[in-house]
């Protein structure tokens, strides 16, 4: 422990804390821009400057380690102009059209400038150049970048992918897709980590809501919506709903009074991916297919392994992504049970993810009808803004339940949003395939948790499974040399793009400075906890798909409809 002064107050800290870090156990509030911690503690952007008794220049809170005997002072009027400056400085080369900024409420720019009393500025604007292309899912405006390097950081650290840089040096300094290349023709996973940790607009994901309104409003479609697991446990944190009042239910009444016709909930397609992925791997294994299997339900993930790792492309689980299936089911069964045309059914998904938007538009995923099995991938975020836009008071609305037949889910299709409940939710159902009985519920539980690399082996009918779930492209990246080396073996592996899975995801709220995958994990375990029904082929709705349509997983036409070809398409090389 060591002994120090903020701000007239002494008190003793542990030793090696940065002076951030040691404010904050007295309730002493420094301002932040650039820094996110355990990520991002360079001190670029000078706001959280303080003074230090017997130091000439004002240092930086974020990464000026505390000391025996230091006297500091947080807002004096010397660090106050000093930080007004700095963010004058910084809005200087920032575009501060607020009002038509997809941050705008939620900015940390915008939030400092009001909180230092920023009225105007003295310094001349000069903002760089836009030359991102607005047909890809990720957009990046350059005139928006405060250059905090947080997006390379996160990319380079947690994701491995190297897909930012920063170029020049002194006041000609950018940040830029490394090799100048546009971001399309990059390996880029569309993981969208780089839009959630950005602190203002510089990133974000395309929008694609007007699309959605004028299906909407065209007569002649029938407009279905699919709603993934994980974005039950986020969907009204930018709406000001306690964790009691934003239940799924409030959920499926605020998504119907956008006037979708039909509100269905995607854990129906979890439950369903589960059968065939589940199959898939028991026939692998059985039979000597490639081995370890892969999940591939989540596109960033897909994306990265073929990307960086094509030559094990044919470990990939050929079963679709349940937002897929989804599709596929909705524009043929679905479609014929209420007799309309597949092509008049608009669908939409709403997810918690970036890659969604890529996924829906590979061009080998049409098999329903000819059309994409899933015309529009929403995130989470758009969601709420169209909520917003029209004025619903979703705060009182009742309560509604999903609807049928592609609404009845069990917890097993829940945790799909959770790293490691892929896995688990598989694990269940394969024990049940060759056991003929149930496992407990929670027999497979060791999958879970936020680590970044977790592993298991368990016994199913006297043959060992040897497991691995994996989440934070990183992590995958070791997994996958490792694996490669010969350094550790597995028969099934799940990988998920974002760390602690869809709960983290790209398309999730925005909370500066928050991680909140594990919060909204939980939140998934405890619904999947309290569900009558925890085991996917328990599933009523999925076993009379199979029953009146399918006739079995892996049947020809569950292959011709719930599977893919990975070889399909190409990344940019």
């Amino acid at each position: 422990m060591v002994k120090l002064t903020i701000d007239n107050v002494t008190f003793e800290a542990k030793e090696g804390l940065t002076i951030l870090e040691a404010a904050k156990q007295i309730s002493v509030a420094i301002p932040t821009l650039c820094y996110f911690k355990d990520l991002n503690e360079i001190g670029a952007c000078r706001v959280c400057v303080v003074e230090v008794e017997g130091e000439d220049r004002l240092v930086a809170a974020c990464n000026t380690v505390i000391r025996d005997g230091i006297v500091v002072r947080t807002n004096s009027p010397r660090v106050r102009e000093a930080r007004k400056v700095n963010v004058e400085l910084i809005l200087s080369e920032h575009d501060c059209h607020c009002p038509t900024c997809v941050r705008n409420g939620n900015c940390t720019l915008q939030t400092l400038a009001g909180d230092l009393n920023v009225l105007d500025s003295a310094y001349e604007t000069k903002l760089a150049k836009n030359v991102s292309s607005h047909g890809f899912p990720l957009i990046r405006t350059a005139s928006k970048c405060i250059k905090c390097m947080r997006c390379v950081q996160i990319c380079d650290k947690v994701q491995s992918l190297n897909i930012w840089e920063v170029a020049n040096t002194g006041g000609r300094t950018t940040i830029g897709v490394k090799g100048g290349k546009a971001i399309e023709d990059t390996d880029c996973s569309l993981c969208g980590q780089c839009i959630t940790h950005c602190p203002v607009g510089a990133l974000r994901a395309r929008d694609d809501t007007d699309k959605v309104y004028d299906a909407l409003a065209d007569e002649n479609k029938v407009t279905v919506v699919q709603i993934a697991p994980a974005v039950r446990s986020a969907w009204a944190e930018s709406l000001g709903l306690s964790k009691e009042e934003a239940t799924e239910k409030r959920m499926v009444a605020a998504v119907k009074a956008l006037g979708f016709d039909y509100v269905f909930d995607t854990d129906f397609a979890a439950d369903l991916t589960i059968m065939e992925e589940g199959s898939e791997f028991l026939d692998r294994l059985q039979n000597g297919g490639t081995l370890p299997l892969m999940t591939s339900c989540c596109p960033g993930w897909v994306r990265f392994l073929k990307g960086q790792f094509p030559e094990l492309t044919a470990n990939l689980s050929s079963a679709k992504s349940p937002q897929q299936m989804f599709g596929a089911v909705a524009k043929t069964y679905f479609a014929e049970k209420i007799g309309v045309n597949p092509h008049n059914i608009f669908c939409v998904s709403v997810m918690p993810c970036t890659a969604k938007k890529h996924e829906v538009a590979i061009p080998n995923l049409n098999d329903a009808c000819g059309d994409p099995d899933v015309d529009i991938a929403l995130t989470t975020r758009e969601l709420a803004r169209m909520l917003k836009a029209d004025h619903i008071d979703v705060k009182h609305l009742p309560e509604v339940d999903f609807d049928h037949p592609l609404g009845v889910a069990t917890g097993a299709g829940v945790i799909f949003g959770a790293t490691g409940g892929v896995m688990e939710a598989a694990l269940r159902t394969a024990y049940r395939l060759v056991t003929g009985e149930n496992p407990g519920a929670d027999a497979f539980s060791d999958v879970r948790g936020l680590d970044g690399w977790k592993e298991a082996t368990y016994d199913v009918a006297g043959t060992p499974v040897r497991v691995a779930v994996a989440s934070g492209l990183a992590n995958a990246r070791k997994l996958l040399n490792a694996v490669k080396a010969g350094e550790v073996q597995y028969d099934f592996i799940e990988v998920m793009a974002c760390p602690g899975g869809c709960a983290g995801g790209g398309g999730q709220p925005i909370h500066d400075g928050e991680e909140l995958a594990g919060e909204r994990g939980a939140i998934l375990y405890t619904l999947d906890k309290n569900m009558t029904l925890r085991f996917s082929h328990e599933n009523p709705e999925v076993t009379k798909l199979y029953e009146d349509y399918m006739e079995q997983p892996l049947s020809h036409k569950a292959h011709h409809l719930l599977h893919t070809d990975h070889f399909g398409w190409n990344m940019p090389q």
